[in-house]
């Protein structure tokens, strides 16, 4: 029979004398089965998210896991892939946004002879939460995945067919069923101002020449088509017009039941960038911390309101405005400070909303990986696997004594994970080492339950706790 966690706590823990007496910064008991968010799927959908939706300076959708109870009809697969392939994606995806924001890229090409300057994408398999938009006019609903990863937006669009596009639930988005549709011509100034890496060439298939994009993703899945305009509805009443979008023609590679991508990247072809006339180059959003309830992904920044947010200054990448990064300071393990460099942490952090598993500087994650096993001693370790090496085996243990793990941030700021959503993923660490001279990443892990708000305008990332 397992020994109770206070048991556990007093006999294998050395941090013990510390936690029991602090549970905010020292160690939470909760039940085994919560060690997952792969669990046995629930078979209710909750909402428990908490933004503010009358605030005028803002405007928010629904947000889910796309393999959840809570996803959209048109994106519900009935089985989530297993934690080798979600990490081995993981692991793609990681690798290339690090390469892209170091500066190395890969050129490579469709298959139909479209030649696609570099590689700008991550791993679209590897993406996990989808909101519902409105596309066109009248607005027809298109379920689409997130990505700060990304900047330009796309949807499959008739006529495309089974040969050249990938089977999806909801209808193809129809341009010419929308009043306000308009491909944009290649002569036109949004054609030549569109990212060299996303310039693909005319097409002449109207007799028109129109501009043609082109994506490369880092597991070599693409998207061709013409780059269009067209009003985006947020929700009732709140639309942005002349949104700037691809109308995808041909894809080829592992796409999987939804729409299209909404990109979330800071450079000029992103929906944020687009919309900053309006909202201040600002958006959050919420991703919960089990399968079973929603979240949010909100326009703007709080107007009058930031009680509760924490913030920590933004930077740029050095190689292009897509991703925002963050200055790591500290880490803490059940309310101690490990002893890191702060030089460690001088490449910066990436914080994506695609990738899983934070990816750290090797030093700083062998120390984390030291202080959370000591604090985990009471359990059996299992043997690494090829993706991560901390996992734990909790058969028989009714309860067990996780510690907070805590990130400190660039100007004091300190934010307690979640504990065990935010800490662990199916009862591994969701943490790994990496190169000590490349940015790491801030996995979506890690930022369950916060609101994480990205304000370049203001120059800062924000997180609230307890959020959905």
């Amino acid at each position: 029979m397992a020994s109770s966690p206070l048991l556990q706590c007093v006999l294998f823990c050395s941090y013990c004398l510390v936690a029991l007496g602090d549970r905010e910064h020292g160690f939470v008991v909760v039940p085994t089965s919560s060690s997952s968010a792969s669990q046995s799927q629930p078979s209710a959908c909750s909402s428990v998210s908490h933004v503010t939706s009358d605030d005028p300076n803002r405007a928010s959708v629904p947000l889910a896991h796309r393999h959840g109870p809570c996803a959209p009809a048109s994106v519900a697969s009935g089985g989530e892939p297993s934690l080798a392939e979600r990490l081995r994606r993981d692991l793609a995806r990681r690798r290339h946004i690090i390469r892209k924001a170091s500066g190395r890229t890969v050129t490579l090409s469709d298959a139909a002879g479209v030649s696609i300057p570099t590689s700008l994408g991550a791993a679209v398999d590897s993406l996990e939460y989808v909101v519902t938009l409105g596309l066109g006019t009248p607005a027809v609903q298109q379920t689409v995945l997130i990505d700060t990863g990304s900047d330009l937006s796309w949807v499959q669009c008739k006529p495309c067919d089974s040969s050249a596009c990938y089977p999806q639930k909801d209808p193809l988005f129809d341009p010419s069923a929308s009043s306000t549709y308009a491909p944009v011509t290649c002569g036109a100034d949004a054609c030549k101002a569109l990212a060299d890496g996303y310039d693909a060439g005319c097409t002449n298939s109207t007799g028109t020449p129109l501009c043609q994009y082109g994506i490369e993703y880092g597991n070599r899945d693409t998207t061709v088509g013409v780059y269009s305009t067209e009003t985006l509805t947020l929700r009732p009443g709140v639309a942005v017009r002349n949104f700037s979008f691809g109308c995808g023609l041909r894809q080829r590679g592992t796409f999987d039941k939804y729409d299209g991508l909404l990109g979330l990247g800071g450079a000029p072809e992103s929906l944020v960038s687009q919309t900053a006339g309006t909202y201040g180059g600002a958006f959050s959003y919420c991703l919960p911390p089990w399968n079973s309830t929603t979240g949010f992904l909100a326009l703007g920044a709080p107007s009058n309101n930031t009680a509760g947010f924490l913030f920590t200054p933004l930077h740029s990448s050095p190689e292009g405005p897509t991703f925002y990064v963050v200055t790591l300071a500290g880490i803490s393990v059940g309310g101690k400070r490990l002893d890191i460099p702060p030089a460690v942490f001088s490449p910066g952090m990436i914080i994506d909303s695609g990738t899983v598993i934070t990816g750290l500087p090797d030093t700083a994650y062998a120390a984390l990986r030291t202080a959370f096993r000591s604090a985990m001693s009471a359990y059996p370790l299992l043997p690494p696997s090829e993706y991560l090496d901390t996992c734990y085996n909790f058969t028989g243990f009714s309860n067990k004594t996780v510690p907070t793990v805590s990130l400190t941030f660039d100007g004091g700021v300190t934010i307690d994970l979640d504990n065990p959503s935010g800490i662990l993923l199916e009862g591994c660490l969701a943490f790994v080492g990496g190169s000590s001279d490349d940015a790491g990443i801030i996995g979506n892990v890690n930022q369950r339950t916060f609101e994480v708000l990205y304000d370049s305008g203001r120059g800062h990332v924000g997180f609230r706790p307890g959020a959905c």
